[in-house]
């Protein structure tokens, strides 16, 4: 008789510890699959509505992604789970990691072998440019040796003769492009982009005709920061022949920042050509105007007439950050170089088709210039002061 009873013990013991395993089971299984399936919509489970509560499940289940997100993103635009997307990034990189974006260069020539932190014994911290025809290779040799080894030197080719300039020894470290026919502004726009200088606190854009025996490049940036000058020029000789009074060398001064001219070109003693003024046949610019200069330059007004008047567009007071060094002076030889690689055309002589599309581009820019700030103050609402290039008063 004791048999059966212990018998049905023995069945009930053993289903209720089948329970408990079951339920362990089903606790175990539960907490992996939530683990692993954590954006899993419930909403869209086809489970019984009699075993789930009666509550918005979307309204959960959008709460828990948008939590996942935050966690996943990192501090990082992201999208498509791995993929990159940093819209901070310069235009067209966004795909990549910041860390690995490098958006700015350099004219520094690399070695072919080696280790890559070897290839710069020194990093040089300037730059010049002249744009060149090789029957002025005796002056530009002699200007380049005005030069010190922190200067990058870029020589512009418009008559397209480059290798016979290695006769000097500089120019076999010196960056040569050559596009025949074509001026300094027009290689400056396409060559000298700011991403491409970045490295250079000052920039000279200078052309082929200048003496340079009263002048030193070393001595001439110190005194242009010594003075806070963030456009300048050296002085010209008073030999140089007709120039404007802003850029002619004073005796009497170190470095100057406005000057004296007709009674009827300056309304306002600040304004150029009486102050914030330099020419555009030896400009130096320190990095940041530079920046701002290059993206004032027209692609089409390749002779850059009227750019030297609205300079002071760039920098912020232009009457104290624009100056002329008198210390450090040059000679203005003006020699018609350039003006020969023009076409005769209508009976006139190469020299002069240029010159009368230098005037042509001047008036051209001055009402770019006006136009573009004219829109702009009408779509801001403010009623247009003077034009930066109202040229005389």
């Amino acid at each position: 008789m004791g048999t059966p009873i212990r018998s049905g013990s023995f069945r009930t013991a053993t289903e209720r510890m089948k329970l408990i395993v079951g339920v362990f089971i089903g606790v175990v299984f539960g907490f992996f699959l939530g683990v692993s399936l954590p954006t899993l919509s419930l909403s869209k489970m086809n489970l019984p509505s009699s075993l789930l509560p009666s509550f918005d499940l979307t309204y959960v289940e959008d709460k828990y992604s948008n939590l996942q997100n935050r966690k996943m993103s990192n501090g990082l635009p992201r999208s498509n789970g791995t993929k990159i997307w940093v819209p901070t990034n310069p235009k067209g990189a966004e795909r990549l990691p910041p860390g690995i974006v490098n958006s700015e260069s350099d004219y520094y020539a690399r070695r072919l072998w080696g280790q890559v932190h070897e290839d710069l014994p020194i990093k040089p911290k300037y730059l010049v440019t002249f744009t060149v025809g090789y029957d002025q290779r005796n002056n530009i040799d002699a200007a380049i040796k005005k030069f010190s080894e922190n200067f990058t030197t870029v020589l512009f080719h418009y008559d397209g003769r480059v290798d016979e300039w290695h006769q000097f020894e500089w120019s076999k470290r010196a960056i040569h492009v050559s596009v025949q026919k074509q001026t300094k502004w027009w290689y400056a726009k396409r060559f000298l982009h700011p991403d491409i200088v970045a490295p250079y606190d000052y920039i000279f854009i200078w052309d082929e005709d200048l003496g340079l025996e009263n002048f030193d490049a070393e001595e001439y940036l110190r005194l242009v920061r010594e003075n806070g000058l963030e456009i300048s020029q050296p002085a010209l000789d008073p030999r140089s022949g007709y120039t404007w009074q802003m850029t002619k060398k004073k005796n009497d001064s170190i470095i100057h920042k406005e000057a004296e001219e007709k009674s009827d070109w300056c309304a306002d003693t600040h304004l150029p050509p009486c102050a914030a003024f330099v020419e555009i046949m030896a400009p130096v610019f320190s990095r940041d105007a530079w920046r701002c200069v290059w993206h004032m330059i027209q692609n089409d007004l390749v002779h850059g007439w009227g750019l030297d008047f609205a300079l002071r567009n760039c920098v912020e007071p232009a009457h104290e950050k624009i100056g002329v060094v008198d210390a450090q002076w040059i000679l203005h030889q003006g020699v018609p170089s350039l003006g020969n690689q023009g076409q005769a055309e209508d009976g006139k002589a190469p020299w002069q088709g240029v010159r009368d599309r230098c005037y042509k581009e001047w008036t051209m820019f001055q009402e770019r210039m006006s136009q573009a700030e004219k829109e702009y103050f009408q779509a801001m609402g403010i009623t247009p002061p003077n034009s930066s290039t109202n040229y005389f008063g």
